[in-house]
């Protein structure tokens, strides 16, 4: 049983269990999920109280991004043996990063607000696109020889990446 982000209850049984060993299981765990959907709901509550950024704070934050991001992609670039375009820095809704034909990279400045590992996660995945321009068991063969615990940063980047837009 998961309690998601957005308060909803998800509930995973194997295909050939009784509905009603499932109602009794819920019924037993009431209090737990009840406890946990307000959790969420005053989680929810605090990131709503963060002040959004004024644009000066953000054209800082924006120049911090392009130096970690620099950084980050010489060092993964030189070790995944790829070269790469510019590196431009933006403020996209939908994605964390992208790597164009060409070799160009954007990041979402936002991003600086996540732990240090999901930053290297976006840049090893992106750079991965310079040998897979897709998203193939090949591409994630070359994620995976770059960095083996890829799959905790994907997993922090789908759970919590959506707070961070909250900036």
């Amino acid at each position: 049983m998961e309690v998601r982000q957005d308060g909803s209850v998800l509930v995973r049984a194997p295909r050939n269990c009784p509905q009603s060993r499932i109602d009794t299981f819920l019924k037993e765990k009431q209090a737990w999920v009840l406890a946990k959907v307000e959790e969420q709901k005053e989680k929810e509550a605090d990131s709503m109280k963060i002040q959004p950024l004024s644009e000066a704070e953000q054209r800082l934050y924006r120049d911090k991004a392009r130096e970690i991001f620099e950084q980050k992609v010489s060092y993964y670039a030189q070790m995944m043996g790829v070269s790469y375009g510019r590196i431009a820095i933006r403020d996209q809704k939908t994605r964390w990063g992208s790597c164009s034909g060409e070799g160009n990279l954007n990041f979402n400045w936002r991003l600086i607000f996540a732990p240090a590992g999901v930053l290297d996660y976006v840049v090893v995945h992106e750079l991965a696109h310079r040998k897979e321009m897709n998203h193939s068991p090949r591409f994630w063969k070359v994620v995976e020889d770059t960095m083996p615990e890829y799959r905790k940063y994907q997993k922090w980047l789908k759970e919590n990446g959506r707070g961070l837009h909250r900036y």
